[in-house]
């Protein structure tokens, strides 16, 4: 007897901890915010494999033009009867609160259509311009009054008007093109810039991205843990272009008062800052003169130099910012701690450029090294491998790809030439295209789909990058840019209508009409994923930037058309809730893909940009007078374009 009472209080006193157990766990999910937050996550991706009975079938036609941006805003909603995902578990009164002290803090207004010039019509009216020396611009009744930069007000006033150098008109703003209904394509995607945006702005300002879902903000390890607004930085040439001034502003004021790279000690990547900080700030300094951008894109890129510490000057993949001669390292997983030959060859164009704007010769030192250690570098079959190592001064590991880990070395060969004439990073661009070609790495598939391969270890891998879908771009410009106009200039056109073409089929062989992150060839497939990581979309601007070179280029109209498909697919499957943003999606395949609750500051410095330029005039942003960086910044080309604004010692 007293041993089964024994045994029934034993039973008793493990229920009791046992409930007590589940009460607490209950407790920590309902009332910590994070753990609450991951619950959420997890009925919603339930939520969003309901069936197509709640799958809106079709985008409406865009906006009408006459409508102001906050009446269009209204009235599409932009979710397009997409149902809204289950709200991030915060309290409904605290969003209400949170918006009335934004609003009261930041004295919002409705913003009003901007009043932005028409492209070239307004501009050909007026008198010839002089160009405005270093650190003042022109106002806008082309006097010869300067206006002090710092002046944020007068600054946006003299840049209402496009400015004119002799005969050449340089049209950074306004470049409406004639056609009503490309016009309200256009200002389509100028709703979809505003979306992602005021979403960013409202849930993760000061943060480097947005996860849109859960209304907060997300940085990924090529910033490390520091708080450096990657998105502001990165879009703000969008919103000057777009002429979106109340947002460039906001913009504007943070960087001048909050980017502070003397207060961060962090590793970050050191092609990833160059190319969305440095370059976005040197692409504002060129088109407004405003020095603030010059000197911080310069304070930046010197904190990036012990990277360059190295015996053959080829620089590590990261960098401790303020963190001493010491800072540099290499990825342990990049074969034998080799640097990454897309990465240390996405330098040239932007510390070039600094070097002409400073006065400052070390970045152009820097990459002509680098230069020179690709040129006497021993090249197999006149290939470069994806991997060199910054010590022993050789390529290792034989990948070679168009895509991931290749991709923008290529592209900075061809667009230093096309920046300053480099004869040599041309007359390697040619080499290059030339071995990739003999080495079979451009195929063709079964049915005439044209696509580059990769090659490890001198086998064919008949697998291609969305990453490498720039390059239909790419052999355009070369073709386009090549002053032999023979038969490989030609030839090369071809393919690049063709890689676009098969990139173009990558988007509509999916359920969601957007591609892949990888597709692959064989007898039995073309152009689809394999592999489950190959399957998601982060609203990469690859195949829109290939469209919009093309279209530039030929003026066929089916690049547009792709494009505003594109955009379509985009603004239906990626909107992330009625006031969300923009997400990836984990599964492009899927007639309900589950959104990655990521808004990548790219798809506004790039997507967004390149679909809006896709809907302009020709004159906008002038491919005769700028050359994109990787990241869609635009630079001045140095020999036509005025606003290189180059050092002078007067300085």
């Amino acid at each position: 007897m007293m041993l089964r009472n024994r045994r029934f209080r034993e039973k008793y006193c493990l229920l009791i901890i046992l409930t007590s157990f589940i009460l607490i766990c209950m407790g920590m999910v309902f009332f910590l915010p994070e753990l609450r937050a991951r619950t959420t996550a997890g009925v919603q991706d339930v939520y969003e494999k309901v069936p197509d009975l709640f799958l809106a079938p079709h985008l409406p036609i865009p906006p009408s033009a006459n409508l102001d941006i906050e009446s269009q805003k209204d009235s599409l909603n932009l979710g397009y009867g997409i149902p809204k995902p289950i709200e991030s578990p915060r309290n409904v009164e605290d969003r209400r609160r949170l918006f009335a002290k934004i609003e009261e803090e930041e004295h919002r207004r409705v913003l009003e259509k901007p009043k932005i010039d028409q492209g070239s019509s307004s501009t050909k009216k007026s008198a010839d311009k002089v160009l405005p020396p270093m650190g003042g611009i022109i106002s806008p009744d082309h006097s010869q009054q300067i206006i002090n930069i710092h002046d944020h007000d007068a600054r946006m006033e003299a840049f209402k008007s496009n400015v004119t150098v002799g005969k050449l008109e340089l049209i950074i703003r306004g470049g409406e093109d004639p056609n009503p209904n490309i016009q309200e394509k256009r200002d389509f995607i100028k709703l979809m810039m505003l979306d992602a945006w005021d979403n960013y702005r409202l849930y993760a300002w000061g943060e480097n991205e947005l996860k849109p879902i859960s209304q907060r903000g997300h940085s990924a390890s090529i910033f490390g843990s520091s708080r450096i607004g990657a998105t502001i930085v990165d879009a703000v040439d969008t919103l000057y272009i777009m002429g979106l001034d109340e947002q460039y502003k906001k913009g504007r004021e943070w960087i001048a008062e909050h980017l502070d790279f003397d207060s961060v000690r962090v590793e970050v990547s050191v092609f990833e800052t160059n190319i969305r900080f440095v370059g976005g700030l040197l692409s504002m300094y060129s088109l407004t003169g405003d020095t603030m951008y010059r000197d911080k894109a310069y304070s930046l890129a010197k904190k990036l130099l012990p990277a360059f510490d190295t015996p053959t000057g080829i620089p590590y993949a990261l960098v401790t910012l303020n963190g001493g001669r010491d800072g540099g390292k290499n990825y342990g997983w990049a074969s034998s701690g080799s640097s990454i030959l897309s990465e240390f060859g996405t330098l040239h164009l932007e510390f070039t450029y600094l070097s002409d704007i400073t006065g400052d010769p070390i970045f152009r030192d820097k990459v002509y090294t680098i230069r020179k250690a690709m040129k006497d570098a021993d090249k197999s079959k006149g290939l470069y491998f994806n991997y060199f190592h910054p010590r022993h001064g050789k390529f290792t590991q034989n990948h070679v790809s168009m895509g991931a880990l290749g991709d923008s070395f290529y592209e900075y060969l061809l667009k230093s030439y096309i920046q300053t004439g480099d004869i040599d990073a041309r007359e390697m661009y040619d080499e290059a295209m030339d071995a990739l070609e003999k080495n079979g790495l451009i195929r063709y598939s079964k049915s005439g789909l044209v696509y580059f391969a990769e090659m490890k270890y001198d086998r064919i891998e008949s697998k291609m990058d969305h990453l490498a879908c720039f390059a239909g771009g790419l052999l355009a410009l070369g073709a386009h840019t090549d002053t032999k106009k023979d038969s490989r200039s030609s030839r090369h056109m071809k393919i690049a209508h063709g890689i676009t073409n098969t990139c173009h089929e990558s988007y509509i062989r999916t359920q969601t009409r957007l591609g892949p992150e990888s597709f692959r060839f064989s007898d039995a497939m073309e152009a689809r994923a394999l592999r489950q990581n190959e399957k998601y979309y982060i609203l990469r601007p690859e195949v829109i930037e290939s469209y919009f070179v093309l279209w530039r280029l030929t003026g066929d109209p089916k690049y547009r058309e792709w494009g505003w498909d594109a955009a379509q697919a985009i603004q239906k499957h990626c909107k992330a809730g009625e006031k969300g943003g923009y997400s990836g999606l984990r599964n492009v395949y899927s007639t309900q893909p589950q959104q990655d609750d990521v808004q990548q500051s790219f798809f506004l410095a790039e997507t967004l940009k390149y679909l809006y330029l896709l809907f302009s005039s020709n004159d906008l942003i002038d491919l005769s007078q700028w050359v994109f960086n990787t990241e869609a910044h635009p630079l001045p080309v140095k020999a036509t374009n005025p606003f290189y604004r180059p050092f002078k010692p007067s300085q």
